[in-house]
């Protein structure tokens, strides 16, 4: 049953004879999913590669990538097994029967199969980009595509519906006009060639011959003498193919006079009786061609034709039959010269001149015309299926024809169907760039004028937001929200019914162009026809234009307001469109502009359609205008760039093109976008004044977005070069100032030769020295002077960054095809593009970063001063993950040296005490060990720092290398780091190596001491013993009294000797001013330093003229030098002031260290403030102030530190340890426990809070720079300035501008209480370090008893010596411990155990108890001063509105700021009105007006020359117009008591400054630092 019921299926399924071809090829799920021009497009592995077709299923694949690139040799497919036998291993004998013997055709494949199988299996739209091609190649077109299975076949109507064709009939050869339409609509005769019976003559060879001239052959329809033409057809016969002959107007050349359509049937008319009877309807004359005629011949009889039937016949043929002919022809009606005979001495040519004549005489006589949009009727009546009869065809031209209909005039219809975009949207334009370029201001403030400028705007989106949506784009909206299908139906029919009427209109514009352009008197004429071809040109661009601006105009409404609601689901319909392969206009050229709302959401929307797979490499294509940049562009990547000659591409448009995943891993991206342009120098622009400049931002724009741009020139044309090479570099030198560094490749069109390569060096030096010119004009101009050569600016080799296209067409247009050479050398450029964009270096950016990229770049272009201007959040995100990466680094170094420090500075305390242990006995030698040992840490970790700095830049994710500008900066910080820490280290070292070796003799005299009262006190036990009495107490102490006053007068004491610190810190004072000049030191000399600073600083100034400018100053409260000065000594003292509290905080010895560097101090931040002018006058009395005031103090330090190591002093502080020690030996009591509590309470716990006390600091830096303020500079600026906006608090907001550091350093302060409040962090890490000290004296201890030691002098040196890089010791506390210890050693172990058990939780206990606030007092390491160090950084503030820098590094080169702010703020106010001024330096920088301060010597300077002042700060202007609304909402909202405090009007706030909320004044914050 299961045989027989398998056998029955079998039979039932047995493959028809398509179905059967079709699995050949591997198109069988394609006949019925049918093949997508997505699939087709996408980018795979095919693209790239040069396989040959190795079995029948590579072939449709090969001939369809041939044909994309429109490759004439598209038709040449053909398989070369792998299995081909190797020549060299066959004998000679062999190889010579293989003489004898062809390759079997019945193997191979026609290709008219392979044609007529990829139109069966492909919807209309490769259908149409087939025959589009096809055309272009002139290959002949299906016009009735059969199908062998159903004997069914369909009029290719909508697949030749995109066909345009160009011709000259010799009518317009005088005047040298042209005829262009769609060749579907042209109504033109057609000759038709059929086969009755089997034709010894090859039919389509000999229309090959027919349609060619001598000098241009083309195989315009396969045949037999083609590669495979010879195959059996399996699926093509009955196949109809169409072609055309279009004269160019040269009656020498063209072999017809008039257009021409010519059909070929394949296949015997007697089996394709349809076919045949409609040719025979639709032509003017049919031609066909016979061996054997039948007598009866009812087929040519019976056609009811309006065709003009002609004979063809070869008498040499052996069925041919005379008499039969004569028979036929009678019974037909046919004369002669119906028939044409290939006789016996006829050749080819001769014959194929006979037919010719005969098919002129057709053509000029015919009244038959008929195009082929007419032929769909009688194709309806023979019951062939219209390939435009699909439902979704109709759909989409209905809803077309709705849109197109009603257009009467172009130019009306646009106003009144598409309003937004016109003038109103000029206007809007003209608006947007004068915000950025202030070019008219003239005498009016700026930010009034800006203001002015914003309200003008609003009012411009309100008449547009007047318009009601007008039908056409209600139709147009719902026609793209129609299905896929129809919705693709829909655009194409719209395109092509608008490029019909446009057409119409701008050739007759185009000629009143060419014959005005011929003199030069007529500007304003040519600028009108220039406007009227504008506004002529209508395409589906302008509704998507019209869709984006209302879009646009909708956000200006309130976001609840229900017309905003409805259009918010525009974008990701657009975006959908762009999925399915429609290019987006990014820039409009005709407003020369980018709707960068519409745009943005456009592409966020896309984003969210393709995420994750987002990446996206960018090719563009930069050149002269009608160079062919769209036509090569459409041949690299067979897409659908607009090349039609009525409409030239305007702006820019941009397409996706899928990546597949067999090549994603070569070009690590999922998508190409391909960006064509508007042609640079374009001639309807070359009248307009702007010309240079629109060409400059459009080419500035579509570089900057690109990975690789195409530079396409013609060579022929050197000024029209030098002008676009111009542009270019232009464009280069701008990308790679602002960090991006795209790659270019030249085209050069029209250049055959096939040693065009060699030939061209001369033209390549030439053009690279071209190009070098270039870059020195462009260097100078963008003031980047550097860029000396176009190497300078980008990676460009003359041999491999040049490629050689030859002419696209192969003879005389309209009928030559498009050169191979053309399609084989872009297809090599193209190949070349995608291995560069493979080996790029940068990582992919992703679609939200390529939006971010159009943003900030349009917003740069819109500026005078691109470079000046730009700031992209990329590159701010790069930078700040550069800085937060290089802060993590600096603290690391840091970190490590502090704690390398602490462990040093605790071996030189110990060194020659009874802890120490040492390899060398001398000081001097000790701290030269030290610093060598410091030299190598420093060293490895400068190394590793900027080993770090390189791995970074290495990387390819993160954008890094649009932050290489800044690597150099980076490297400098690290070696500046370096030194500064090296310096400090060193200090340290010195001083703590001085003071312990000042501290060496007092021990030895101290110890000394003790040894003499610790005998006398033994000898007094001796003497108390004998005495056989037993002596209380009370006798006891007698006894010792007695003793101890004795010895006390009998030791003689020696005082260390005390430094003179005045002195000392004099001589470093006039050290430092010696190199400062003469007046320096007349002035130092002028007044002692024992009488300085003992009154506050106060500068005043000499001269009666700066007194009376001073006074007046003060009482207009207006800021001055003498202010600004006396505010930065300010700042400099309180600085000073808390390094010298912090050291007398220590109670430690005097040092000339310190003094040095509060020197150095000084030195620093007056170099830091060199925007005001720095007299010596004032830098003097400062110095001398702080160095009095410091002095004094340091004398007071030194004198309690001497004070406190008395040796007399300390003896008599150790009496009653003497007295109990002297009767506890004398009663012989057990000392173990006590003494234990001794050793831990007086020498180890000191210690170890000690050295938690040096340990915290670092770990509450460290914590703290976990949190997001505190990770860059920027980000803290950010962070302050939001808490300002949260707390709304006017006192503060004074204070921080007026105060900044002051407030930034309580600000600091209160973050560390805040966060170390909340929470166990700080007891965590006291816990942390106090249990590592517990673990190391508990080992300590464990050692020192393994280690059997005398008595327990010698064990608690050994407890000390292993605690000697750990634990700083007091040398006063363990000489006290040590006094008349008769303890045992064993039993002083277990008790000290347990002290130190006690101890630790004793210190726990404080831990807990103890307030952050205390804690912090007692650090080593000041976490405030560290973090506020790292956070201000350089400490510069913007010379105008003193707005903090926020560069990252240490030795940065520029210094700059996120947010400017208004200069009222710090004091500015108007001459003459006394109200405070509320222009912002960012907007100042851009303008025309002038400045003047000590820095320019009082004369007036202008804004945009500010450089020359301040050339180490850049003052970028506003990234968007919207950056600095914080400070606007701050100065309105408290305008009246910023007045009050500087003594001044209130500001004259612009309109649009009062309406800016809370909210806005926080987001425009967030956006000016990047904060997503």
């Amino acid at each position: 049953m299961d045989t027989d019921s398998m056998r029955t299926r079998n039979s039932a399924h047995a493959k028809t004879q398509m179905e059967s071809f079709l699995e050949d090829l591997g198109l069988e799920r394609l006949y019925k999913e049918k093949l997508s021009l997505s699939t087709i497009l996408q980018i795979d592995e095919k693209t790239i590669t040069d396989e040959p077709a190795k079995c029948n299923s590579d072939l449709p694949w090969h001939f369809l990538k041939k044909l994309m690139m429109v490759n004439v040799t598209a038709r040449n497919v053909k398989c070369t097994p792998d299995s081909a036998c190797d020549g060299a291993s066959k004998n000679t004998e062999s190889d010579f029967d293989d003489l004898f013997d062809s390759e079997d055709s019945d193997d191979m494949i026609n290709p008219l199969d392979i044609i007529t199988a990829l139109f069966l299996c492909s919807d209309g739209f490769v259908q149409q980009e087939m025959a589009l091609k096809m055309s272009m190649c002139q290959f002949s077109v299906p016009l009735l595509l059969p199908n062998c299975d159903t004997k069914q076949c369909t009029l290719m109507l909508w697949a030749m519906r995109d066909i345009v064709k160009k011709h000259r009939p010799h009518s317009l050869s005088e005047s040298k006009g042209f005829i262009e339409d769609r060749i579907v609509v042209s109504e033109l005769p057609m000759i038709t060639f059929v086969r009755l019976g089997e034709c010894s003559l090859s039919k389509s060879e000999i229309l090959n011959k027919l349609l060619s001239n001598s000098q241009q052959y083309h195989d315009t329809f396969v045949h037999h003498d083609m590669e495979c033409g010879d195959s059996p057809r399996r699926i093509s016969n009955g196949l109809a193919e169409i072609s055309w002959y279009l004269p160019c107007g040269n009656k020498n050349m063209d072999i017809f006079s008039e257009p021409v359509a010519v059909t070929n049937l394949r296949g015997d008319i007697a089996s394709f009786e349809t076919q045949f009877s409609f040719l025979c309807q639709t032509s003017a004359a049919v031609f066909v061609f016979f061996d054997n005629l039948d007598s009866d011949c009812q087929l040519l009889m019976n056609q009811q034709h309006k065709a003009e039937i002609f004979l063809v016949g070869n008498t040499q043929s052996n069925h041919f039959s005379k008499d039969v002919l004569k028979k036929v022809a009678t019974k037909m009606g046919l004369t002669a010269r119906n028939i044409l005979l290939k006789t016996k001495h006829m050749n080819d040519a001769d014959f194929v001149k006979n037919l010719r004549k005969t098919v002129s005489n057709v053509v000029e006589n015919s009244k038959m015309k008929m195009g082929i949009e007419q032929m769909a009727d009688i194709a309806h009546e023979l019951g062939i299926w219209v390939d435009e009869d699909c439902l979704e065809c109709q759909a989409g031209k209905r809803n077309a024809d709705t849109i197109t209909e009603k257009i009467q005039d172009i130019m009306k219809y646009k106003g009144a169907q598409l309003p937004l975009q016109g003038q109103i949207w000029k206007e809007l334009t003209a608006l947007e760039k004068e915000e950025f370029r202030l070019r008219k201001v003239g005498s009016e403030n700026i930010e009034k004028y800006k203001s002015d400028l914003q309200v003008q705007k609003e009012k411009l989106r309100k008449k547009q937001n007047s318009h009601d949506v007008s039908n056409a784009i209600i139709c147009f909206i719902q026609a793209i929200s129609s299905p896929g299908t129809e919705r693709s139906y829909f655009l194409k029919w719209l395109r092509m019914n608008l490029d019909n009427l446009s057409r119409e209109k701008l050739s007759d514009l185009r000629e009143q162009y060419k014959k005005k352009n011929q003199n030069a008197e007529n500007k304003e004429e040519i600028k009108e026809i220039d406007r009227q071809l504008s506004n002529s040109s209508l395409g589906t661009e302008h509704f998507f234009r019209e869709m984006g601006q209302i879009y646009e105009a909708s956000l200006s409404l309130p976001e609840t307001d229900p017309s905003r609601q409805q259009l918010q689901h525009l974008p990701k319909l657009c975006a959908g469109l762009l999925l399915d392969g429609f290019p987006l206009e990014l820039v409009d050229g005709d407003a020369s502009n980018i709707p960068l709302r519409w745009v943005s959401d456009v592409l966020s929307q896309l984003n969210d359609l393709v995420s994750p797979k987002n990446k996206i490499r960018v090719v563009t294509v930069l050149g002269v205008q009608s160079t062919g940049k769209s036509t090569l562009l459409n041949t690299m990547f067979g897409v659908q760039f607009a090349v039609s000659s009525g409409r030239c591409t305007r702006g820019a448009f941009m397409l996706l093109i899928r990546v597949n995943d067999d090549v994603k891993y070569i070009l690590k991206c999922d998508y190409m976008v391909i960006i064509d342009t508007e042609g640079l120098k374009s001639p309807e622009l070359a009248q307009l004044d702007n010309s240079y400049e629109h060409d400059n931002e459009l080419a500035t724009l579509v570089v900057g977005l690109s990975d690789i741009t195409i530079i396409n020139i013609a060579m022929e044309n050197s000024t029209e070069m030098k002008d676009i090479l111009q542009i270019v570099v232009h464009a280069f030198l701008r990308m790679k100032e602002v960090g991006k560094k795209p790659k270019c490749q030249f085209v050069h069109q029209n250049v055959s030769d096939v040693s065009a390569h060699d030939k061209n060096l001369r033209d390549r030096k030439l053009l690279l020295q071209q190009l070098n010119e270039m870059t020195q004009a462009a260097a100078k101009m963008e003031k980047k002077e550097e860029n000396k050569s176009f190497t300078d600016v980008m990676e460009y080799s003359p041999d491999t960054g040049n490629w050689y296209v030859p002419g696209l067409w192969n003879g005389n247009p309209p009928m030559a095809p498009v050169n191979a050479g053309y399609s084989e050398a872009v297809y090599e450029l193209t190949k070349n593009i995608i291995q560069m964009l493979g080996s790029c270096e940068t990582s992919a950016y992703n679609i939200l970063e390529f939006t971010e990229w159009t943003e900030s770049l349009w917003d740069a272009v819109k500026h005078e001063n691109f470079i000046f201007s730009f700031r992209n959040s990329l590159v701010a995100d790069a930078y700040m993950r550069l800085c937060t990466e290089f802060n993590k680094w600096e603290w690391e170094f840091k970190k490590e040296m502090y704690k390398w420090v602490t462990e040093a500075d605790t071996r030189i305390s110990n060194f020659g005490t009874v802890a120490g242990k040492s390899e060398t006995s001398h000081m001097s030698d000790f701290l030269t060990s030290l610093k060598s040992e410091a030299c190598v840490v420093l060293s490895t970790w400068e190394k590793k720092l900027l080993e770090n700095l390189v791995k970074y830049f290495k990387q390819t994710d993160g954008h890094v290398y649009l932050v290489e500008g800044y690597r150099e900066d980076f490297a400098n910080s690290a070696k500046s780091l370096r030194r500064e820490i090296e310096n400090s280290v060193f200090n340290q070292l010195t001083a703590a190596a001085d003071i312990r070796q000042g501290m060496t003799e007092i021990d030895r005299i101290k110890e000394n001491h003790t040894k003499q009262i610790e005998e006398r006190v033994c000898a007094l036990i001796q003497k108390c013993r004998k005495q056989k009495v037993k002596m209380t107490d009370k006798e006891l102490d007698k006894e010792f009294d007695e003793m101890w006053n004795k010895a006390v007068n009998e030791v003689s004491f020696s005082k260390p000797k005390p430094t003179d610190v005045i002195t000392n810190v004099s001589l470093y004072l006039r050290t430092n001013l010696s190199p400062k000049g003469s007046l320096a030191c007349d002035l130092l000399s002028q007044k002692r330093l024992q009488d300085c600073g003992q009154e506050p600083f106060k500068y005043t100034v000499e001269g009666f003229i700066k007194q009376f400018k001073h006074q007046v100053s003060k009482i207009f409260n207006v800021k001055d030098q003498v202010m600004a000065l006396q505010k930065i000594a300010d700042r400099i003292i309180a600085d000073c002031t808390e390094f010298v509290n912090d050291k007398v905080k220590r109670k430690n010895n005097y040092h000339d260290t310190y003094i040095q560097e509060i020197l150095h101090k000084i030195d620093e931040k007056l170099q830091n403030n060199q925007n005001e002018k720095i007299e010596i006058e004032f830098e003097v009395p400062l110095k001398q102030h702080i160095c009095g005031f410091a002095a004094r103090q340091f004398k007071i330090m030194h004198e309690g530190f001497l004070r406190e190591n008395d040796p007399s002093r300390c003896l008599k502080q150790n009496k009653e340890k003497f007295r109990a020690g002297f009767k506890d030996v004398f009663h012989e009591r057990d000392q173990c426990q006590k003494k234990a509590e001794e050793f831990t309470e007086r020498c180890l716990r000191p210690a170890v809070e000690d050295f938690v006390n040096r340990s915290l600091g670092p770990d509450i830096i460290g914590e703290m720079k976990t949190k997001f303020e505190f990770s860059t500079r920027m980000f803290f600026q950010y962070s302050i300035l939001l808490d300002l906006l949260s707390k709304q608090d006017f006192g503060k907001y004074q204070s921080y501008i007026c105060s900044y550091e002051e407030y930034a350093n309580k600000w600091v302060l209160d973050c560390i209480l805040k966060h170390f409040s909340k929470g166990s962090t700080m007891f965590e890490f006291e816990d942390q370090h106090l249990q590592s000290r517990i673990n190391s004296i508990n080992i300590a201890i464990n050692k020192a008893k393994v280690e059997k030691s005398g008595n327990l002098k010698t064990f608690v040196q050994n407890v000390c010596q292993k605690l000697s890089d750990k634990l700083v010791i007091s040398q006063d506390a363990l000489g006290a411990f040590m006094i008349l210890n008769n303890a045992d050693q064993e039993q002083f172990a277990k008790w000290l155990t347990e002290c130190v058990k006690d101890m630790e939780r004793a210190l726990r206990k404080k831990f807990k108890e103890t307030s952050v606030q205390m804690k912090l007092k007692s650090l080593h390491v000041n976490p405030q001063r560290e973090l506020l160090s790292q956070m201000i950084g350089c400490g510069k503030q913007c010379p105008f509105c003193a707005a903090p820098c926020e560069a990252g590094g240490r030795e940065h080169k520029e210094h700059h700021t996120s947010l400017h702010r208004p200069k009222g703020l710090g004091r500015y106010r108007w001459d003459g009105t006394e109200n405070l001024v509320i222009d912002i330096c960012s907007s100042s920088v851009i303008s025309d007006i002038c400045f003047q301060c000590a820095a320019t010597n009082g004369e007036w300077h202008p804004y945009k020359r500010y450089t020359e002042i301040y050339p180490d700060w850049k003052i970028s202007p506003d990234a968007s117009l919207e950056a600095s609304d914080y400070w606007k909402y701050v100065l309105a909202r408290f305008n009246d008591k910023f007045a009050k405090a500087y003594n001044a009007k209130p500001a004259d706030i612009p309109l649009t400054w009062k309406i800016i909320t809370h909210k806005k004044a926080e987001e425009s914050l967030k956006k000016t630092f990047n904060i997503k």
